[in-house]
């Protein structure tokens, strides 16, 4: 009995390892990805492509006003805009297709972003990051234009601030 626990044990051990060797790759997979090269309409008639925020930082967030998740890390999207913005740092929030152009923008005046906020009406932009399914989502792009960071759900923070911090320096 003790036999079939301990290989029933190493099985598991060993799906554990074949599973965490298949996210790293993913991860892997998605640091070395040029961003794709599309243009943000954001919410104030202004537009900006991936190909203009070249030489910049980018951390590209697919959000919604429906998501508690999203509206949870805003504080801490505005902070890291303020903090890195005069470096070279740049902020798009992307609401997603399913939510409601009205209320984005209703958001985004009650609570002063000081970045740009762009509709993805179509669902065009969520496809093109990789089908964007999940909020809050976010890609970190560094100055050369490729994909640094992908984030599912609310990033680690210090991480995030300690690569930001890096790719400015660079």
């Amino acid at each position: 009995m003790k036999k079939a626990k301990l290989v029933v044990g190493l099985g598991a051990a060993l799906l554990a390892s074949v599973a965490i060797a298949a996210i790293a790759a993913v991860a892997s997979f998605t640091l070395t990805r040029p961003a794709p090269q599309v243009t943000f309409n954001a919410i104030s008639g202004e537009t900006v492509s991936t190909a203009e925020l070249r030489g910049k930082v980018v951390l590209v967030n697919f959000w919604a006003t429906y998501c508690s998740a999203c509206i949870k890390e805003m504080p801490k999207l505005v902070n890291a805009h303020h903090k890195f913005s005069a470096r070279g740092y740049e902020t798009i929030a992307v609401a997603v297709w399913r939510d409601s152009p009205a209320r984005v923008a209703q958001f985004a005046a009650e609570h002063a972003l000081p970045f740009k906020v762009a509709l993805d009406s179509s669902g065009q932009l969520g496809r093109d990051f990789g089908n964007v399914r999940i909020t809050p989502m976010s890609f970190l792009i560094g100055r050369n234009g490729k994909v640094l960071r992908r984030y599912v759900g609310e990033p680690d923070w210090a991480e995030l601030h300690e690569v930001v911090e890096r790719e400015l320096r660079s």
